[in-house]
């Protein structure tokens, strides 16, 4: 989730000492005092008065609750623990959930909420001490290609066909989890368990676009009408409209507005801002679903699942002119249509600002967000509760092909460990079945709106209450929804390449390197772990396996420009014919299954 302070990936091993869970190592299960009649009242209870709505009858929710209780019986007495950032759908987890579990099963959960950064140093460090610190992680699925060729992580694919057969749920059903693809390794097999996902879209305020004089104003400036943006070009001409031009000077009922927003601090957010498929809007890469075959979104060539090169000299497209194009266009727009504090801004600070009013459009805006925009009394909430915003597709960049993946889904995913002793791991497990379950997903779904199942999307209550969502619902009803994609397994090893996208972005918003130089340096940085990992994979046989990086020989750029496909060669016209939508029959189309 993109709700972080901080994204660290530096480890010692001096956190061991430190780590507030405490190495919960296999101490004794202590007595209980839990009653299976206890059991079955709670699921009642909590069936009753908190699991409603529910995809699933009253009936159907206590039967699934019952095999718990069942499955739940060696383990009674332990307590778990496990982690996740802190964001609404993981807070109602811990406050809620995790009581709920308790009560039904008798296992006691400690659900600790803690920033992403820190989430994955405890990971990180669990798996170089190899001593269990929590039972289970709810991480990222960007980090899948680092699981998928390390061997600490234990495949569910694996686990639920062995070791945890007994514990996995007759009524998981995995194929409704829209996200299980994002967990699924380069060998076919379930590496991690979608607990929340979220989209990247577009953002506008659908009143002002919407206003017949509006309309009229731009219509006459620009020569076509004011919609949702198709391609970058458009969304310049609008940026540049409400920033500038709007009643003549940039202004909606005598207050200043921006055409966009954004933000460009020095700091680890501004790595997410990229590697969150920014590349791939722009059209850097291959066309190809769910990350561009043979180079992928990070402008990483792969072949069969072999990281081969980021650099076009070695066939990758990192600071190929698609790439190059998306940092300027970043940059340029930055500074000519965002609010002057935007540069100064984390994702944290940045996040909260459309919220206030005075923002006409954001390209790259997290659903995430949806519940916070939807607050009653808010400048973009009407009085009747709906929103005077909405969501729509992201635009691409010039670079663009059909077949090209669209934008990002964030999937956080519960993770179980190696190290984690087998029956803390059976329990854990028990309880990351149960925050996923149908009984609870809908309900879930509704307080977070990070969907995680079909089955709640498509819903009664969604289907009833979709124009609350301005257009969320829609979008995940629609087929568009899959060229929303996470980082791929195509990363061999997110924590050490994903650091180094900010460092590198940071100094083309200052003017310290040219968007070129920028991503040249962060094409060589990026090769030079790739040659790393290729090394510690020939020393330690066995590592990545077949899909450990072996690095293309370096060629003249030109040799690789020249060949089909991605790194593409500059465009004479990097802009292109502007090009927008009528929101709502963009919408009517999405319902027919276009």
């Amino acid at each position: 989730m993109r709700h972080r302070a901080r994204r660290s990936t530096a480890v010692g091993l001096a956190a061991i000492a430190l780590t507030a869970a405490g190495c919960t190592q296999g101490a004794e299960k202590p007595a209980s005092d839990y009653k299976e009649a206890d059991g079955k009242a709670a699921a009642q209870r909590w069936v009753s008065e908190e699991f409603t709505p529910s995809t699933l009858s009253k009936d159907q929710q206590l039967a699934e609750m019952d095999w718990f209780i069942k499955a739940a019986a060696p383990y009674r007495g332990m307590q778990i623990n496990v982690v996740s950032e802190t964001i609404t759908t993981h807070q109602y987890e811990s406050q809620q959930l995790a009581k709920a579990f308790s009560e039904i099963t008798g296992i006691k959960i400690k659900h600790d909420l803690i920033q992403e950064g820190d989430v994955i140093e405890k990971l990180q460090t669990q798996i170089q001490s190899n001593q269990n610190i929590y039972d289970a992680y709810v991480n990222d699925s960007d980090l899948i290609g680092t699981h998928s060729r390390g061997d600490y992580v234990f495949p569910l694919s694996d686990y639920m066909a062995g070791e945890g057969r007994n514990v996995t749920s007759p009524t998981l059903d995995l194929n409704d989890f829209i996200g299980i693809s994002f967990t699924t390794g380069p060998d076919k097999k379930v590496y991690q368990l979608p607990d929340q996902q979220f989209a990247n879209l577009y953002w506008f305020r659908y009143d002002w676009f919407t206003d017949p004089e509006i309309k009229k104003q731009f219509k006459a400036a620009y020569g076509y009408d004011l919609g949702v943006p198709v391609n970058w070009a458009a969304y310049e001409d609008i940026a540049d409209f409400f920033t500038n031009k709007v009643n003549g000077n940039g202004t909606i009922d005598g207050k200043k507005v921006y055409g966009h927003m954004d933000y460009g601090r020095k700091d680890p957010s501004l790595g997410w801002r990229f590697t969150d498929a920014w590349l791939s809007m722009a059209g850097n890469g291959d066309p190809g679903i769910p990350n561009g075959l043979p180079v992928d979104d990070w402008g990483i060539r792969v072949e069969n699942c072999r990281p081969v090169g980021s650099s076009v000299t070695r066939g990758g497209d990192t600071n190929g002119p698609a790439s190059v194009y998306a940092l300027t266009k970043y940059v340029e727009w930055l500074k000519k249509y965002a609010p002057r504090e935007a540069a100064g801004m984390n994702f944290s600070e940045a996040g909260p600002v459309p919220a206030q009013g005075n923002i006409a459009q954001q390209i790259f805006w997290y659903t995430s967000f949806t519940a916070d925009m939807t607050k009653p009394g808010l400048p973009v909430v009407n009085s009747d509760g709906t929103p005077k915003w909405r969501i729509a597709p992201s635009p691409h960049g010039a670079y663009w092909k059909n077949g090209n993946k669209l934008g990002y889904q964030d999937a956080g995913s519960w993770t179980l460990l190696k190290s984690t002793p087998q029956d803390r791991r059976a329990a854990a497990w028990l309880y990351a079945q149960f925050v996923t379950s149908k009984t609870v997903s809908l309900k879930k779904s509704i307080v977070g709106l990070t969907f995680i199942r079909d089955s709640d999307i498509k819903s009664d209550y969604f289907s009833q209450n979709s124009k609350k969502y301005g257009g969320l619902i829609e979008f995940y009803n629609s087929p568009a929804r899959k060229q929303w994609t996470p980082t791929g397994t195509n990363v061999p090893d997110y924590p050490k390449l994903a650091q180094l996208w900010w460092q590198n972005v940071a100094t083309a918003v200052t003017g310290e390197t040219t968007p070129q130089q920028s991503m040249d340096n962060l094409a060589k940085q990026q090769d030079e772990i790739l040659a790393r990992l290729e090394r510690l994979s020939q020393q330690r046989q066995g590592y990545g396996g077949q899909c450990a990086p072996k690095l293309n020989p370096e060629r003249p750029a030109q040799y690789w420009l020249d060949q089909p496909g991605a790194p593409a060669p500059k465009l004479a016209d990097e802009r292109g014919k502007p090009e927008t939508l009528d929101y709502d029959k963009l919408i009517a189309t999405w319902k027919q299954g276009n």
